[in-house]
């Protein structure tokens, strides 16, 4: 489950500054004018391969289980009185089988899907996916982890969406509190002011879990609206704790939903060591849509053509293709298997379809971790123009950098970098462009590179 966003000023692009709170911490606000990478006039940074990115983000995943039908009832005896937690949740399958996964996985392989997949380290308290998931047997739990890992991992990135995004747990002992409120359920926590290290090792905590199934993680999901009350403490303790357990170069995290006229482009939060060899941030990817494939309990009645009618001619995510913005659609996993009803899958298989007639050669579909990576070389590479030449000093690599630059080439423009030449190739339309490829477009040129970090000079 997701947080929806619900003023401009929390959605701005974000930054840290020397503002502090009472605890010392830097917040976040928006970026200020000369604040980012300053960038020659002459020289304009485009979305990778000049495609809008496209993306899928999945909540509420795991290894079999169920989520909408063992979270109900917890949910309900914290919330009695909320209606959507009264429904029939006994009747809705306990299980999610590995054949649905295969059967949404191979599709989405088929057809260049890629996105994001959650896998709950403890399930509403089910178990623990690196240990015994009670119900099933551990040859079962095995297989579905695998499952994951050769079919899922190349396309999607994995996250936790914490530990159990049911019971807050107790990280002394490993089981959830004693009691059941707001206070303890991850949903709504935490619900006072806590520092980034508690927090970091919250996540710590889950990501560890996932470590011991051999799934890498380079970001992390938060389950509903975790971390409302600390926004910049979490982001800072996304990225110690990603970095702690995985290493990750460049953290990531969903949280936020923009669906209105705000930009859906990530944003950098606590950017520091720019200028030297350890450039450290987050980069805080958000959905550009809301959930409409059938909810997160997986009752709902999917409305599809609320992302894409069935020429692509209307739908919030042909709006966001058209602003040249990442266009990245949101959904809850029990809602695209419906109970069993599949009803879900085959709406969102015609909204592919129907993005794919109509925009195939104008889009791409990507990781997370691949926008939050171009996304920060976009923002933290220092570019300066020498006459003909584009110095670029990157931190980060980054695949497919696609820049426009003003005017002609003399000849051929050429990537010199660590005392190596790639002559780019010319190509005819902008369908054409890839790495290694530039277009001439009216008076100006579109270069396609793979970005290396450190210095690289573009002749032209």
């Amino acid at each position: 489950m997701i947080e929806q966003s619900g003023s401009s000023s929390r959605r701005a692009f974000l930054k840290t500054t020397a503002v502090t709170l009472g605890t010392g911490l830097p917040i976040l606000r928006a970026r200020a004018e000369g604040d980012a990478t300053p960038k020659p006039g002459s020289v304009e940074i485009l979305n990778p391969m000049g495609r809008v990115p496209l993306s899928f983000i999945i909540d509420d995943s795991t290894c079999l289980v169920n989520m909408g039908h063992f979270c109900t009832p917890q949910f309900a005896e914290c919330y009695p009185q909320r209606v959507d937690y009264q429904k029939p949740w006994k009747t809705w399958p306990r299980e999610i089988p590995d054949a649905f996964v295969r059967e949404f996985g191979e599709w989405c392989e088929e057809h260049g899907v890629k996105g994001k997949y959650s896998i709950v380290p403890n399930p509403a308290c089910v178990g623990w996916m690196d240990r015994e998931l009670p119900g099933w047997s551990r040859r079962e739990l095995l297989d579905s982890l695998k499952l994951v890992r050769e079919l899922m991992l190349p396309n999607w990135d994995i996250h936790p969406e914490m530990i159990t995004h049911t019971r807050v747990i107790d990280l002394m002992t490993g089981r959830p509190f004693d009691e059941i409120s707001p206070a303890t359920m991850e949903n709504s926590y935490p619900r006072e002011k806590k520092s980034v290290d508690e927090l970091a090792a919250y996540l710590a905590y889950a990501l560890r879990i996932l470590k011991n199934c051999e799934l890498p993680c380079e970001g992390v999901t938060t389950p509903g609206g975790f971390g409302n009350l600390v926004k910049s403490e979490l982001s800072l303790a996304v990225q110690q704790s990603v970095d702690d357990v995985f290493g990750a170069e460049i953290p990531h995290y969903f949280k936020y939903v923009n669906t209105g006229d705000e930009s859906t482009e990530p944003k950098i939060e606590h950017l520091s060591g720019l200028g030297t060899d350890n450039v450290r941030l987050t980069v805080n990817i958000p959905a550009g849509t809301g959930d409409w494939f059938g909810g997160w309990q997986g009752d709902g009645i999917s409305e599809g053509d609320r992302y894409s009618n069935a020429d692509a001619t209307k739908g919030r995510m042909v709006d966001l293709i058209k602003r040249g913005q990442p266009a990245i659609m949101l959904c809850h996993w029990p809602g695209i298997y419906s109970n069993g009803q599949k009803e879900g899958l085959h709406s969102f298989q015609r909204v592919v379809t129907a993005l794919d007639g109509r925009f195939r050669d104008q889009t791409v579909w990507m990781k997370l971790s691949e926008i939050a990576r171009y996304w920060a070389a976009k923002e933290v590479t220092k570019i300066e123009q020498s006459g003909r030449d584009v110095k670029l000093n990157a931190p980060f690599a980054a695949p497919g950098f696609t820049l426009k630059l003003a005017g002609k080439p003399m000849a051929a423009p050429t990537l010199v970098s660590k005392g190596t030449q790639l002559e780019l190739k010319q190509v005819s339309k902008a369908a054409e462009l890839k790495a290694g490829t530039w277009l001439p477009v009216g008076t100006d040129t579109t270069v396609c590179f793979d970005l290396p970090r450190g210095m690289s000079v573009l002749r032209t």
